[in-house]
């Protein structure tokens, strides 16, 4: 659904209201998105043409596997669908402003840990070739990159409340930045390889980047810190609200050192039995065999997150299809009729609501109004105040009668909805 109403709820987040804090904000965002434009200049710049031409084949193939995450997360928040541009942005911030914001950062730290490991023979000894790397990706990676990535999820809650519903919002715009994210480094890092080595690794970068279907590595890290964002917004309690974000955040940054820091356990327990360090994997790797033992990797590491993630995506569904229900009961009559309603009741995890009589298009709009009428007003309830009196759920209200007008007259081409 594409409707004026959908503009207005964009300013009614807390931190828009007033013209001067929004021109400051707008302002800080476009200075932002200055600054990693800048950065992406450079590091193309930098690069050879045939480097160049290599790192956008692999952006291509990225891109197209990117699809099967990105397509997973939309029907995730099917029963309260966004605009696809709200996606795009979400899936921008990782790919175009994280990754411009956190390259410098990383690169100069690497260049730090490169001279302290040449002036310590004995760390290349011990690590091999690539000690400096070993040594720096479990560091400053997490710790930048999270940051990064956090501060994309922040940006969308606070100047995007009327989005933000849940821990499952948190989960699904968390991972949506870590998506982008990964779909620039996996080129990035298939450029890298080429230009050290001649060879170009698609299979290894693309197959252990997308391993558990895209859903791991950054999407799960940031994904973490989202669901916390989440618990924040669900909650009354002022330490809560506090504290969630900063354990997320902390959380995010654990898992990407445990996943960065496993090569250099690997050379530490060779070095440790008098063995040579490993070699890094095969540059001619294949795709499936990468995704695969990738994937089986992190799930053996990562279990434990990504059940507490599948758990809160579960417990989340049966939230909102209670509030769905709850809020929507004073409805009937009005915003709802009465078979609306009983199908409301029936609904269940994996199955999408649609009103039968109407075409798809107009059936998921009208659905999508009184679903975003249902969360507006027990966000007004938990903030105290009266869902009766407030202006978007009143606006949602009349939204839903005018779906109602458009679909019960002649159909038309070209109807917008």
């Amino acid at each position: 659904m594409v409707s004026a109403l959908y503009d207005d709820r964009l300013i009614m987040g807390p931190a828009l209201r007033r013209r001067e804090v929004c021109i400051a904000i707008s302002a800080a965002l476009i200075a932002v998105l200055g600054f990693a434009t800048v950065v992406h200049l450079a590091l193309l710049a930098s690069m050879r043409p045939d480097v160049a031409s290599v790192f956008f084949r692999a952006l291509a193939l990225s891109g197209l596997l990117a699809a099967l995450p990105l397509g997973v997360l939309w029907l995730l928040e099917r029963r309260e669908r966004q605009t696809p541009w709200l996606f795009a942005a979400a899936f921008l911030w990782g790919a175009c402003i994280a990754t411009g914001l956190a390259l410098p950062f990383n690169s100069a730290f690497l260049e730090l840990v490169d001279a302290w490991v040449a002036q310590h023979p004995v760390v290349t000894q011990v690590l091999g070739p690539d000690a400096a790397m070993l040594l720096a990706a479990p560091i400053s990676a997490p710790i930048v990159e999270e940051i990064a990535k956090a501060v994309g999820v922040l940006a969308i809650f606070r100047l995007l409340r009327p989005e933000f519903h849940n821990v499952r919002d948190g989960i699904v715009y968390g991972a949506l930045v870590g998506v982008g994210f990964n779909w620039f480094e996996a080129a990035l890092y298939v450029a890298q390889g080429y230009a050290e080595t001649g060879v170009p690794p698609y299979g290894l970068q693309l197959g252990s980047r997308y391993a558990l279907l895209g859903l791991g590595g950054h999407a799960m890290s940031t994904g973490i810190f989202g669901a916390f964002l989440g618990i924040a917004m669900q909650t009354r309690r002022g330490w809560i609200r506090i504290l969630a974000p900063i354990a997320g955040l902390v959380l995010a940054i654990a898992a990407h050192m445990v996943n960065n820091a496993l090569p250099l356990l690997a050379a530490l327990a060779a070095g440790a039995a008098g063995e040579p360090p490993p070699v890094s994997d095969p540059l001619d790797l294949g795709f499936v065999q990468a995704f695969v033992s990738s994937s089986l990797l992190e799930l053996a590491i990562f279990l434990p997150f990504l059940l507490l993630t599948a758990l809160a995506l579960w417990r989340s569904s049966v939230r909102e299809r209670r509030v769905i229900h709850e809020e929507l009961a004073g409805e009937v009559g009005g915003a709802v009729s009465a078979a609306e309603y009983a199908a409301i009741v029936a609904d269940r995890v994996l199955r999408t609501r649609r009103i039968d009589p109407l075409w798809p298009r107009a059936s998921a709009a009208l659905v999508y109004a009184q679903h975003e009428l249902a969360f507006r007003k027990r966000r007004v309830r938990h903030e105290g105040r009266d869902p009766e009196r407030d202006s978007l759920a009143v606006a949602w209200r009349d939204e839903i009668f005018r779906l109602r007008a458009v679909v019960s007259s002649p159909p038309t081409a070209g109807r917008a909805f």
